[in-house]
């Protein structure tokens, strides 16, 4: 064994991960990405939101002069930009990196985050209509935290080169909930934004009709964690699986917190209507 690696004994592992000996980084990772998603996901749940988005106009005066005086502000289509355009350039240039990436799983995952990336960026410039601001210092922790997740991402599945597949080979099921993730995501975008289209209340909120916003508030939410749980079939290390885990922890609370805004907002909002998952959640 490597120097700095710790074997994770098999018995703990389930049959379609990699048997792998994670590095005390990538281990560290697993970690601190799990566990700061998932206080991020109670903390969207006590009402201490991110202040970006419909939750800008959440944050209280005195929190928004607060955070005005901490950092510069910017619009909220730059802010996004500067939260994703890193992770898009680190997935795009591992290719070129010597050695990155290697086999077949490498390659598909490093143009799967790409892409996942590059949709985020396209969202920005030309399906999301924004209103509110994004602190300079609320969009750098995000883009820091999305480049160390693409590279983490990457490099964990680097760490497997040469090593047995896992019994349960489960690629193909992942490119499948990753395809499925990433369009239905990106059509309940489109279903959001069209309704801020036109009119002189243009940058007003409607309660969304039509997909899955039928049944629930954040479908959108929903495809995001089943792309997240694509990358983790796709690459099958400890840290995939650990960063669906803590998406769908954080996206939980934050599907909760976006329900409770629209209950708030709208006194018609529908009562069947759930937070994430239809009929159930």
């Amino acid at each position: 064994m490597v120097e700095g690696e710790m074997m994770w004994p098999s018995s703990l592992l389930p049959a379609v991960l990699y048997q792998l000996p994670e590095s005390a980084f990538v281990t560290a990772m697993c970690v601190v990405s799990f566990a700061s998603l998932a206080f991020a996901g109670l903390s969207e749940l006590r009402g201490d939101h991110l202040a970006y988005s419909k939750f800008w106009h959440v944050v209280s005066g005195q929190q928004k002069r607060s955070v005005a005086a901490a950092g510069a502000l910017l619009s909220s289509r730059t802010g996004m930009l500067v939260a994703y355009v890193p992770a898009l350039l680190a997935a795009a240039v591992s290719f070129a990196v010597p050695g990155a990436v290697q086999g077949q799983r490498a390659h598909i995952l490093a143009a799967a985050l790409a892409v996942h990336f590059l949709k985020r960026v396209l969202e920005v410039l030309f399906i999301h209509r924004y209103s509110g601001n994004m602190p300079l210092n609320t969009a750098l922790p995000i883009s820091s935290s999305y480049l160390l997740i693409t590279i983490t991402m990457i490099y964990a599945q680097h760490l497997a080169i040469g090593l047995p597949e896992p019994p349960t080979d489960l690629l193909y099921v992942g490119v499948l909930l990753f395809t499925v993730g990433i369009a239905g995501n990106f059509y309940h975008h489109y279903l959001l934004s069209k309704l801020r289209k036109g009119g002189n209340d243009e940058k007003g909120y409607k309660i969304p009709k039509g997909g899955l916003f039928e049944l629930v508030t954040c479908p959108h939410y929903l495809f995001e964690i089943t792309g997240f749980f694509g990358f983790a079939m796709i690459s099958p290390t400890i840290y995939a699986l650990a960063m669906a885990s803590g998406t769908a922890v954080y996206l939980v609370g934050r599907s909760f917190a976006t329900k409770r805004w629209y209950k708030s907002k709208f006194e018609d909002f529908p009562v069947r209507i759930k937070a994430l998952v239809p009929y159930i959640l």
